[in-house]
């Protein structure tokens, strides 16, 4: 489906500015520090416990120069904190600011899945890690009757998952169910937001689905 046949009808680059002076709105501030491309997303991956320069690369594909000024808006906007964890080397963490931004990211995921699923089904599934429950499209445990806080909440893929798009190890890392905002483990390295790593051998076949 083609969602953008005006830039298609143009015979000439369109470049957009990143502000909405004229527009007195809230939505209107908020993209302006999070409708960036990218920006999300890296908000996005955040939440599942990636933090390293590096791994955002692998994750996303996008330019380093890119990704270095997006970072560095979030920080500066109070959304990430930047900690040394070596020689020129830094965790960017999301602060008690930034995981407010839960909800919104969870309304995203939940509207995509079900307004722009694949055929196959939702791409992903959260889970209420104290009782397995899958969560309700407002992020509440059915059975526990709760609104659930994303460090109680498992990520997973679902049957619409599209598993071959990517191959980094960061994207097969998250093929692993994982609780939300607690650090990744990246081709057997697990990054500690102490600002240490702990090697850690895995093995098995690459689990695609919740609970197999």
């Amino acid at each position: 489906m083609n969602l953008n046949p005006i830039r298609e009808e143009l015979d000439f680059p369109v470049a957009l500015g990143t502000d909405y002076e004229t527009q007195d709105c809230p939505v209107a501030r908020v993209l302006e520090l999070l409708g960036e491309r990218w920006t999300f997303l890296i908000v996005r991956d955040c939440f599942t416990g990636i933090s390293r320069f590096g791994d955002f690369i692998d994750h996303l594909g996008l330019p380093k120069g890119v990704l270095t000024v997006r970072l560095e808006k979030l920080v500066a906007a109070g959304i990430l904190r930047k900690k040394k964890c070596g020689p020129r080397q830094y965790d960017y963490l999301l602060t008690e600011r930034g995981v407010t931004l839960w909800p919104i990211l969870f309304s995203m995921a939940a509207w995509g899945d079900t307004h722009l699923t694949s055929t196959g089904g939702r791409r992903r599934l959260f889970l209420h890690a104290a009782c397995g429950t899958e969560l309700s499209s407002e992020g509440a445990c059915p059975r526990c009757k709760i609104t659930v806080v994303p460090s109680d909440v498992i990520i997973s893929n679902g049957p619409g998952a599209e598993l071959d798009l990517r191959e980094d190890p960061v994207t097969r890392a998250l093929d692993v169910p994982h609780r939300m905002l607690t650090p990744l483990a990246v081709g057997g390295r697990i990054v500690s937001h102490k600002g240490t790593s702990e090697e850690r051998s895995r093995q098995g076949k690459r689990p695609t689905r919740y609970g197999r």
